[in-house]
């Protein structure tokens, strides 16, 4: 089957294109992207409203779905669900399951649950270490071949140089990236919190962003003698990204992603509107002003490779806690899009053509997947953007299983129309106007 998307902007960086253009789809591949194509008698044709953006399937490269072993917070089924609500052509997730993703078999079982949802593409993230125990490696070649795209301890950070130089190392000969959550132990300690006045105020234990910074310190200096592909997940304090940029300027194989919770959120959330509100509790945590607007400045200056979710989703008792005993992580995959519209294009901060870059080309770059582009030939996952909708965030409408999210009921500008995996319509928002 043919369809042709016809009529509306296509914002391709990959190709340069940034324009009126349509999109042949034939099957589950771009045929041609052009002005003006013919219509064949076989070809469903598409209209795309004035003011709708047709571009590369979006890209989440750090998602949690809980599949197996917590299938109360998320299935792989619901996680896929809402990615394609949120725009998302794919994720890929991380290792925490139980038990952890460090053999083919859980792999395996990841991929099967994948393919029987049939909605988003799912690339899962294998373990570093074997239990994410940090003391020896995972069987990396194993969980290659059973189809893990990058490696990653997750939560956990590899906690020893040694371990992480091994990784590196041995994860090169695949090409395949390493993924560090960047934090040193000793000095998160037990805290909860990003360390400054609205923890103190409401004597929550801190977490300073120097935590994190040395780590990354660590892994630039690291992947700088391997020459292996580096990525730093979620990063949030300002000294980690000094620490990317300059490892970027000496040639380190160094990338970077960072949150919309980190970009558009700071620790005052803590006390205001709701002090001890369990669902501004993340690890990383919230930061200051200063922090924030770092996040905002690498995105701008191109120092940030990557915009990701980190989507961790939690049972709702579970979040139902006092501020010390609850788990960290908030949901994101369908809030993510219309917070970067917002903050991010409508704000005159980037382009819209630079965000897809963050949140599609990059990523597919990064993981070394299909996708990112329109090109001929490629494969035919592609989201509709509606950048002037007016959305109101609605945890009663989130497809996610968990609904621990601090943005219901917040009024942006932006969000997802359609969303195509492998030419195939897997989502159409109801209050826009489209026949798919």
């Amino acid at each position: 089957m043919k369809r042709l998307l016809k009529g509306g902007r296509v914002v391709d960086p990959a190709n340069g294109r940034d324009g009126a253009f349509d999109v042949l789809i034939d099957g589950d591949r771009i045929a041609r992207v052009g002005r003006d194509l013919p219509i064949d008698i076989d070809t469903s044709v598409v209209e795309i409203p004035t003011g709708f953006v047709v571009c590369p399937g979006l890209i989440d490269m750090h998602v949690h779905l809980r599949e197996p072993g917590q299938e109360h917070k998320e299935t792989v089924a619901t996680g896929c669900a809402a990615a394609v609500a949120g725009g998302f052509t794919a994720v890929a997730c991380m290792p925490n399951t139980v038990p952890v993703n460090d053999n083919a078999g859980v792999t395996e079982y990841v991929l099967k649950k994948a393919a029987e949802a049939n909605m988003a593409r799912v690339y899962p993230i294998g373990a570093v270490s074997r239990g994410q125990k940090g003391e020896q490696l995972a069987d990396i070649a194993e969980l290659r071949h059973a189809g893990c795209v990058a490696i990653s301890d997750d939560g956990h950070p590899v906690a020893t140089a040694l371990l992480m130089r091994r990784a590196l190392e041995y994860a090169g000969m695949f090409r395949m990236v390493v993924i560090d959550h960047c934090e040193d132990q000793t000095l998160k300690g037990d805290g909860v919190a990003h360390e400054g006045f609205s923890a103190s105020t409401l004597g929550l234990r801190g977490i300073p962003g120097e935590a994190e910074s040395i780590m990354v310190q660590r892994d630039v200096a690291l992947a700088e003698l391997t020459r292996a592909a580096l990525h730093i997940a979620h990063v949030s304090a300002h000294q980690s990204l000094d620490a990317v940029r300059y490892g970027k300027t000496r040639g380190a194989p160094v990338t970077c992603e960072v949150t919309p919770h980190h970009f558009v959120l700071t620790d005052d959330m803590l006390a205001s509107p709701r002090p001890y509100d369990t669902n501004v509790k993340m690890n990383p945590p919230l930061r200051d002003d200063m922090d924030r607007d770092a996040m905002l400045n690498g995105i701008v200056d191109g120092t940030v490779d990557a915009i990701a979710t980190d989507h961790a989703p939690h049972h709702y008792d579970e979040k139902d806690v006092e501020f010390d005993r609850a788990p960290f992580g908030i949901t994101g995959l369908e809030t993510a899009v219309s917070l970067s519209l917002d903050r991010l294009v409508h704000s005159g901060a980037i382009t819209l053509a630079r965000l897809i870059e963050l949140m599609a080309v990059n990523p597919a770059r990064i993981l070394s997947v299909p996708g990112g582009s329109l090109s001929e030939g490629a494969p035919a996952d592609v989201t509709i953007l509606a950048p002037d909708l007016r959305v109101t965030v609605s945890v009663a409408a989130m497809r996610s299983k968990s609904k621990n999210t601090p943005f219901d009921g917040w009024q942006l500008r932006g969000g997802i129309a359609a969303t195509l995996v492998g030419g195939r319509v897997v989502y159409v928002n109801e209050s826009v106007n489209l026949r798919m």
